[in-house]
């Protein structure tokens, strides 16, 4: 019993201090100032690469959580041609999964630290119930980081990103940017427009992170089919931090958990 006392009142909280000091290191490596204070984000350049080919090349610049200027070359395949095309000045585009795990991380900071160290846990299903509730938004921080979304090719030729380029992008290429796991990716899509005399089958193709050539899609009265698809990523090394910090600490919930446990089984069944 004194040592359950001592686990409650004295481990627990050196655990949510470690969990604390973790998190918001993690938490700096968004980059983001914290409100109020008016801290400029620095920004950094990524040059895009991929192995194996070089129909596509760019350089992204990435400020927090906002991709402020993109500078992109593409090689047509079918004449050669290369195109040039980047952000508008008045332009940024936010990332959505960047400032959604930003999100999560500080709401895992603000339960730890609603639990001071002055804070007396009466009961082992109390911690877990607190553990819990971080590690929930520890994996939905790394979630985010991890799945990017799925979309049809409709959602990516109506997206704001289409709308972003100077020049204009052609009708026949398709543009999509997102964050998978410690990569910032780029994937282009070249379409061909499908003639109403065509004898193809249409069908529409339906929600994914990358569609493969072949893929049909109806959009504005016109129905094209994807005919090349090429796939640019970078490292962002900051990332790659943000994802080593949040398995260290749901290790750390998890370790917690299981002593808290071992204790709780053991009062629930000691012999009278």
């Amino acid at each position: 019993e004194e040592e359950f006392k001592w686990l409650l009142q004295e481990e627990v909280h050196a655990v949510l201090k470690q969990l604390q000091d973790i998190l918001k290191e993690a938490s700096h490596r968004f980059a983001l100032p914290a409100s109020g204070s008016g801290g400029a984000v620095k920004q950094e350049n990524f040059v895009l690469s991929t192995s194996g080919t070089d129909q596509v090349k760019g350089v992204l610049t990435l400020q927090g959580d906002a991709l402020c200027q993109a500078d992109v070359n593409l090689k047509m395949p079918r004449n050669n041609q290369l195109l040039h095309f980047a952000f508008r000045e008045d332009k940024q585009w936010k990332l959505q999964q960047i400032q959604d795990a930003r999100n999560h991380v500080n709401q895992a900071i603000y339960l730890l630290m609603n639990r001071d160290v002055n804070y007396q846990f009466k009961t082992g299903s109390e911690v877990l119930k607190l553990m819990d509730a971080v590690m929930l938004q520890l994996s939905r921080a790394r979630n985010r980081l991890t799945t990017p979304a799925t979309l049809t090719l409709p959602e990516i030729a109506s997206s704001g990103l289409t709308k972003m380029f100077t020049p204009a992008l052609p009708p026949d290429v398709l543009v999509n940017f997102y964050i998978n796991l410690n990569k910032l990716c780029l994937t282009v899509y070249q379409l061909h427009v499908l003639q109403p005399s065509t004898t193809k089958n249409f069908k529409p193709a339906g929600g994914s992170i990358l569609h493969n050539p072949g893929a049909m899609f109806e959009f504005g009265n016109q129905r094209y089919e994807v005919s090349h698809v090429h796939k640019v990523e970078c490292v962002v090394p900051w990332l790659n931090d943000a994802l080593v910090f949040f398995t260290v600490s749901l290790q750390l919930c998890q370790q917690l958990k299981d002593k808290i446990s071992v204790f709780s089984s053991y009062w629930n069944y000691r012999p009278y």
